[in-house]
Formats: structure tokens, sequence, C-alpha cells
């Protein structure tokens, strides 16, 4: 079976809600779910992440951070960690943990597609929510949770791998931008119950009208991901002459400040926040 032909039969299995995750995953959207709970107390959130050792490493790292430790003061514990991060942010974690153990039990080649892939998402998310605080004036918190999941669909792919190699054969990049990713990424945006405002970002990117400088979500995530020096490994890199027109049409366009200068001034929050994700 040829790619294409499996990118179909994947993306209608999925559209027609036929989605299979890993043990692993099954575990981590049961905690995101139970996150949902509108009514959930933060002892019983902490309860929860405390289950989940990768989740609570990801929270007391991510609540050192520069970004989110301003004091200085580190925290060890994981109550600390959900109080200062908050519910919103946590739930966006939870999905990261979800996302990461998509490709968990595959082959060496599969698991390093899916660590280049975790490489280029986390960077990202950290790129967004930079831009979203200091460019667009966008939620913080949502463009990190839209960068995080911007290539839902990616993972999922790669989880499948391992039952139907062709998926990853020659001519996937093809048909994965004609139609494929869209279709599978949509399902899986679904089944992990990912904000409707965040996943209508997320499909933006498939169908591509943005405004530069950025003026919403879609923007600002689409231009993070223009930026990003680390590259997509089931897309083309972009190119460095891309990333350098790009900073300097936002330039152009950017009334007060420079968006290289910006970037530059937030190197180690950037750097500190990509780096929390990855745990």
């Amino acid at each position: 079976m040829e790619s294409r032909e499996a990118i179909r039969r994947l993306a209608a299995a999925a559209e027609s809600g036929e989605l299979v995750f890993s043990t692993h995953a099954q575990v981590a959207l049961q905690v995101r779910l139970a996150l949902d709970d509108p009514e959930i107390h933060m002892d019983k959130a902490a309860r929860l992440v405390q289950a989940e050792p990768m989740l609570a490493a990801r929270v007391v790292g991510l609540a050192n951070s520069v970004v989110y430790n301003r004091s200085g003061t580190s925290i060890s514990d994981v109550r600390t960690g959900v109080m200062r991060l908050g519910l919103p942010l946590i739930r966006s974690l939870s999905t990261a943990l979800i996302m990461r153990q998509f490709a968990s039990t595959q082959s060496p080649e599969q698991d390093d597609l899916a660590t280049r892939l975790w490489e280029h998402s986390t960077h990202v998310a950290a790129l967004s929510q930079i831009l979203a605080r200091r460019v667009s004036r966008q939620n913080p918190e949502m463009a990190l949770f839209a960068g995080i999941v911007h290539e839902v669909g990616s993972f999922y792919l790669i989880s499948r791998a391992g039952d139907c190699p062709d998926l990853l054969g020659e001519g996937v990049e093809d048909a994965w931008r004609n139609g494929g990713e869209a279709q599978i990424g949509q399902a899986v945006l679904r089944a992990l119950s990912v904000p409707d405002e965040i996943a209508a970002a997320v499909r933006a990117q498939w169908t591509g009208n943005f405004t530069i400088p950025p003026t919403n979500l879609a923007d600002t995530l689409y231009l993070a991901n223009c930026l990003t020096p680390i590259a997509n490994p089931l897309s083309p890199p972009s190119a460095d002459m891309e990333r350098s027109a790009m900073l300097a049409l936002s330039t152009q366009v950017m009334a007060d400040r420079s968006l290289a200068e910006i970037l530059e001034e937030s190197g180690e929050e950037l750097s500190s926040l990509a780096a929390s994700l990855s745990l």
C-alpha cells in the first residue's frame, strides 16, 4: 500500500472516530479529562498530577522556569507548582504528556521522529507564549497550549506507523499536506477535548490566511512556526531566508519595536520555557 492510500485510510478511520491510542496515552488522557472538571479543587488536581511522574516533573520544572518564577524562589513540591501555574496551564501540560506518549512504544526510528517533532513543538509553544505576551497581546497560556498541540496530527501519524509502515513511506509529505493532516488532526483535537478557540487556531494553520504582525491566536502560532529554527521532521525545513524574510516583514509593519530585538531580549525566557516543556 502506498503512502497516499495509507494516509487516506487513516484519515477516514479518524473521521469516523476510530482512533487508536497506546495504553500510556489512554492513562494520560484520563488524567486530562479529570482535570477538565470545572469544579475541581486544587488539592485534587495536585493529587492527579502526582499520580503521573512525568506530568509532575513538567509541572515543577515549568513552575521553576524564568517565565513563571519571577521571584526566583524555586519549589520542589507538586501542589505549589499547581498553585503557581494554575489549572489552565496544568491542562495544557497534561495534553502535552498525552502527545508525547503517542509514540512511546514504537521503533527506534519512530521514537527518533517523535523526539524531533516534540523538540519542534516545544520551541514553537515557547515562542508562541512570548509572542502572545509581547507582540500580539493574546492570552499567553492559550498560545502556549496552541503551540503544544499544533502538530497533534503528526504525533498520531507516527504512533500508527508501527502497524502501517507505509504511513511514513515515500510520498507521505504530499498526501499529508493535501488534506491528510487536516482530517486526522481535527479528529485528534476532538478526542483530546482541546478548547474551541485553540483548536480553531490550529486548524487555521492548515488553511493559511494570516496577518503580520499577528493580531490573533492563529497569527501568533503561524509566526512562531515560521520563526522556530527547529524543523518539523515531517515537513520540508524552513529556509534561513524564509525566517529572515519573516523577521524583516514583521519589523516593517511593527511601529515601535523590532521583532528581532524582542526575541533577543526574550532569549533566556525562551530557552527556559522550551527546556521546561521538554522534560
